[in-house]
C-alpha cells in the first residue's frame, strides 16, 4: 500500500506563480495541493481549515498582518502539526534566520525553486529543516549574535520555562516569580507558540537542550 501523499496549501499573492508551483508540486506521486490562497488571510483560513502537513508561504503577501511571519504564531495554533515552508526572492540570510526562529521549517529562495521546493516540503513533513545551501553557508560564516534568550524568549519566559521543566505548578510558579495564574498561564500559551511545543515532556527536553536547566 503506498504512503499517503503529503498535503500541501501553496500561498502567494500571484496567481502565474501559485499555477506554475502548483505543476510541479502536483507532478510528484507523493505531493497533492489541496488548497491556494493569495493573501496572509487566505493563507491562515485554508491550512485550519484543511490541516495540510506543510503550508509553502510566500514571505511578502498582502494582509492584515506586517508579514508573513507575522501569521506563524496563529498559523502555529490553528494548526499544529503543519509545517511552514517559506518560498521567497529575499536572498538576505537575516530573512532565513528570522523565518527559522519564527518557526518555519524551511527557507527556500523562488529562484531555485524548481531544484529545491520538492525535496524541502519532503524535510518539511518529515520532521526536518531546511535552508538555501547558500544562505545556510552566509550565515554560519557570519559573527555568531549576542548572547540572550533563545528562540524569541523574553526574559520572564525564560524564566517561567526553567520553573515548569523543573516540575513546579503555574500556582507555584505565579507564588515564586509573583505573578497570578492567569499571567503564568498566558506566558505558558506564548512559550509553547513560540517553540512549538506544547507537552511538559517536550518543554522539558528543550530548557535541557538549551542549558535552562544549567546551575547559573
Amino acid at each position: 500500500m503506498a504512503p499517503a501523499a503529503i498535503t500541501i496549501v501553496l500561498a502567494d499573492d500571484h496567481a502565474v506563480v501559485r499555477s506554475g508551483l502548483r505543476f510541479v508540486l502536483d507532478a510528484e506521486d507523493d505531493l497533492h495541493v489541496v488548497a491556494e490562497a493569495g493573501t496572509i488571510d487566505d493563507a491562515v483560513r485554508k491550512t485550519a481549515a484543511h490541516r495540510p502537513a506543510v503550508l509553502v508561504l510566500d514571505l511578502n503577501m498582502p494582509g492584515s498582518l506586517p508579514s508573513s511571519l507575522d501569521a506563524l504564531p496563529e498559523l502555529a495554533a490553528a494548526a499544529p502539526d503543519t509545517r511552514v515552508v517559506i518560498l521567497t526572492m529575499q536572498d538576505d540570510p537575516q530573512f532565513a534566520r528570522a523565518a527559522l526562529a519564527a518557526g518555519a521549517a524551511a527557507y527556500v529562495l523562488k529562484e531555485a525553486a524548481d531544484t529545491e521546493l520538492v525535496e524541502a516540503i519532503r524535510r518539511a513533513a518529515a520532521g526536518e529543516a531546511y535552508l538555501n545551501p547558500r544562505l545556510g553557508a552566509q550565515i554560519a560564516a557570519a559573527p555568531p549574535e549576542p548572547a540572550g534568550p533563545p528562540d524569541d524568549l523574553t526574559e520572564r519566559e525564560v524564566e517561567v520555562l526553567r520553573l515548569i521543566a523543573l516540575g513546579h505548578t503555574n500556582g507555584d510558579i505565579g507564588a515564586q516569580l509573583y505573578l497570578s495564574v492567569r499571567t503564568v498561564e498566558s506566558h505558558r500559551a506564548h512559550i509553547q507558540q513560540k517553540l512549538r511545543r506544547t507537552s511538559r515532556a517536550e518543554l522539558v527536553r528543550y530548557a535541557l537542550d538549551h542549558g535552562l536547566l544549567d546551575d547559573p
